[in-house]
């Protein structure tokens, strides 16, 4: 897979208080709109794809046609063990594209895909290396690793490994438990920690396609 560069788009809030209720409106005022604390946009390439967000609602649409790789969504500055809950409208008909968990740890530096869904293409079909299944949230995921050697990454040009997790029965909706991936790939070299950013994610590569995701 092609590298995805994130561009990072902090959700802020200034205001002047005068007292401890002041500050604790603001604060809730805050967590009312953004309950999910989302303060990160992925975007490479969104101009090719319509890309559009909005972090307070945790909401990002995206339309593509054509060849251009993309990846866009959006998500937290810094990855976790979280347990993530998303709806979406995802039609990629035969495009190459995935609704996918997506995150970088910063050392050893990896690349994650936890794919929800996908179009005419599945990440772990050939290539790569097969890791077997891990269950989760109610369905079995394949599992599967690759070894990019002087790609570009978010440190530039590295060699680092990617760990996929392909949900074999699709969806559009749901949660992910993303300590289930986390934890079945540390057996494979996966460090669980040093993390970058991670985000809920549509990355598309070839054919058209749309969607629009929320997270919950």
């Amino acid at each position: 897979m092609k590298f995805t560069f994130g561009l990072a788009a902090l959700l802020g809030a200034t205001a002047v208080v005068a007292s401890p209720i002041a500050v604790e409106t603001v604060e809730t005022a805050i967590e009312k709109r953004n309950p999910e604390n989302i303060n990160y946009v992925q975007n490479y390439n969104g101009g090719a794809a319509q890309f559009q967000s909005n972090l307070g609602a945790g909401t990002f649409s995206a339309k593509w046609n054509g060849n251009t790789d993309i990846v866009v969504g959006v998500g937290w500055s810094t990855g976790a063990a979280r347990t993530i809950k998303y709806t979406s409208s995802y039609s990629p008909g035969s495009s190459g594209s995935y609704l996918t968990v997506y995150g970088w740890v910063n050392s050893p530096q990896a690349e994650y895909y936890i794919v929800e869904s996908y179009g005419g293409f599945n990440p772990c079909s050939s290539g790569v290396t097969q890791r077997g299944s891990v269950t989760s949230d109610g369905a079995s995921y394949t599992m599967c690793t690759e070894t990019r050697t002087n790609q570009p990454s978010i440190t530039g040009t590295s060699t680092f490994t990617q760990y996929w997790s392909v949900r074999n029965s699709k969806r559009t909706s749901g949660t992910v438990t993303v300590a289930n991936h986390f934890n079945a790939w540390s057996k494979f070299g996966f460090a669980n920690r040093n993390f970058n950013f991670q985000v809920m994610a549509i990355e598309a590569f070839s054919g058209s396609g749309s969607g629009n995701v929320q997270i919950q």
